[in-house]
């Protein structure tokens, strides 16, 4: 038989795990399994190698997640910025919303104290943009971290509540036992207002306001933290 020109693989050797397979393989555990089962044991077990080798790659769980979400990030597109501040505001928030929106799981994990500083510039470059949008709207600079963490809760908690609602949803087996809404309210009588609504009401909450929502939240986070002009008259009383 002819012998093949082929380059061998020296015999004993593991075969070589490139960072692209380890992210490759972690991805696909998240989406089958959730990052909260992630483990380097089972990731190495995945893609068919020791411990040993996938740690000179990954230090531990913690630096594969920060890993998978600093790819993810730099994927996210930069969008045009408009030139007034407020709008610049939205518009990053926005970015931001739906590049993790495809994600969830990123934005539950990103919810960890200290895990949004140790992000790259992708990533940064839109939290960036939000604190310079609250200054050049003539907020004072100490304001800038609590509207943009007011900003930040709002966009992950939509996030996430959506994503959890799709999840239960595509398990429920019996779609009825979510129709009708607060099945367990005590009548008409007592709560009037929900029972008027409640049919409706899952209609009504799937619907997208995010972006509606945020502008009305932005508007008022600014309209709190803008200094008084001078001679602008105070409270009035009641």
């Amino acid at each position: 038989m002819p012998r093949s020109n082929a380059p061998r693989r020296p015999v004993g050797r593991p075969p070589v795990t490139s960072r692209e397979q380890i992210l490759a393989a972690a991805r696909g555990l998240i989406d089958e399994y959730g990052w909260e089962k992630l483990t380097v044991r089972r990731l190495a077990s995945e893609i068919g190698v020791g411990t040993t080798t996938l740690y000179s790659h990954v230090r531990d769980k913690e630096d594969l997640l920060l890993l998978l979400i600093h790819e993810y990030a730099e994927q996210i597109p930069h969008p045009e910025l408009p030139a007034e501040p407020r709008e610049r505001i939205i518009t990053a928030a926005v970015a931001i919303h739906d590049g993790l929106a495809a994600w969830p799981w990123a934005a539950e994990v990103l919810t960890t104290d200290g895990f949004i500083a140790r992000l790259g510039d992708s990533f940064l470059w839109l939290v960036e943009t939000i604190l310079a949008g609250v200054t050049d709207a003539g907020c004072p600079p100490e304001q800038t971290v609590r509207i943009f963490r007011s900003i930040w809760y709002y966009t992950v908690g939509e996030i996430l509540v959506r994503a959890r609602t799709r999840r239960r949803t595509m398990d429920e087996q019996d779609p009825t036992r979510l129709n009708p809404y607060f099945g367990n309210a005590d009548g008409p009588l007592q709560h009037p207002h929900l029972a008027a609504i409640a049919g409706r009401w899952a209609a009504l909450a799937g619907q997208d306001t995010f972006a509606q929502g945020l502008r009305a939240f932005v508007d008022g986070l600014l309209a709190q933290s803008l200094p008084e002009a001078p001679g602008a008259p105070g409270p009035q009383p009641r």
